[in-house]
């Protein structure tokens, strides 16, 4: 039997997950830092809600952890399969075609495994979830237990036989098991998870999925937030430029951002591991090329102080009667120029 939990419900529940994940963060954050000390011991895991977004996002940690003896992991959520760019661009169609959507999944599987070698990934280390590319948002929201269906791949549940999560529905809920099963086979001492304040609709799931588990396992010390997409023109200017810093984004105002430098080679190591995203590339190289530079910006907090504040305060209006709970900025709309690449 299916319970069907009103959607109402499902969101009353989420913000208040969200909002102790993000009161849990707050007293994390005021011990961390930026990334933690790397070494033989460290045990990686980088959360990419599409392939591509863990190069540009976190290669030079990754190249970091692995050069120091340590061991790191990728999760991908989706498989890429949601590009209409691709399917306008590469493909030369205006229909959806859900055939040519998984054709397109199973070549960008193949090129992040290509990045993910150069990283030093080993292949055991490499997690394809498979969940619906643009639907994210959807699974942990309206989609926690009735399947979502995707209008790309044509599909209610992961259709990718060679996934960790092959066949299992497209909901919020088994999304989260497949999840916690990674983290079970991993132990990581360092996740490295998108912002809820990014402006692609699966970054802030995917960093709301991860707030979520993290802090039922008491684990959300591990987590440090990253962001791709930052608002209209960042990174700027586009394009390679090797020898030039990765400034803060719009969108990363009060999260306390920390630069990882890179040296020459993890840089180089970067670009090389960007390049293997041919599809991405020839559509739009000039905005994935931009993530190469001399750092990466990471945070502590997964929204910005003002926000965990907000949270507090509402949640405990909630309970007194007087004010609605509210974590506003975490899921926020993003412009539509906010999330223009790297799905």
């Amino acid at each position: 039997m299916t319970i069907v939990i009103p959607r109402r419900i499902l969101v009353s529940w989420l913000a208040a997950a969200l909002c102790l994940g993000m009161a849990s963060a707050r007293a994390v954050a005021t011990a961390a830092g930026g990334i933690p000390p790397i070494d033989a011991r460290t045990s990686l895991l980088v959360v990419s809600p599409h392939p591509d977004d863990e190069t540009l996002c976190c290669a030079g940690v990754i190249r970091r952890v692995v050069a120091a003896g340590g061991h790191a992991s990728i999760v991908w959520l989706t498989s890429g399969d949601g590009s209409e760019l691709d399917l306008l661009l590469i493909e030369r169609e205006l229909r959806i075609h859900p055939e040519k959507m998984r054709d397109l999944a199973a070549r960008r599987m193949r090129e992040a495994r290509a990045a993910a070698a150069i990283l030093g990934v080993r292949p055991a280390r490499q997690f394809f979830l498979g969940y619906p590319d643009g639907g994210l948002l959807a699974l942990i929201t309206d989609h926690y237990t009735t399947p979502y269906y995707s209008k790309f791949n044509g599909a209610l549940r992961v259709p990718y036989g060679d996934t960790f999560a092959a066949g299992h529905p497209y909901t919020g809920d088994s999304l989260e098991r497949d999840f916690a099963r990674v983290l079970d086979r991993v132990h990581p001492t360092l996740v490295l998870a998108p912002s809820p304040r990014d402006a692609h609709p699966d970054h802030r799931a995917a960093g709301i999925l991860t707030l979520q588990v993290l802090s039922r396992r008491r684990e959300l010390a591990t987590a440090r937030f990253w962001i791709v997409h930052g608002g209209h023109t960042w990174p700027s200017p586009r394009g390679l430029h090797m020898k030039l810093p990765l400034a803060p984004p719009p969108r990363g105002r009060g999260l306390g951002l920390t630069a990882f430098d890179l040296d020459p080679l993890e840089e180089a190591d970067k670009l090389e591991a960007v390049r293997q995203y041919h599809t991405q590339m020839s559509v739009m190289s000039f905005f994935l090329l931009s993530y190469v530079r001399t750092n990466e910006l990471y945070s502590s907090l997964p929204v910005p102080e003002e926000t965990l504040s907000d949270c507090a305060a509402g949640a405990s209006g909630r309970e007194s009667g007087r004010a609605p709970l509210r974590c506003s900025r975490a899921g926020d709309r993003a412009p539509r120029g906010g999330a223009s690449g790297g799905d």
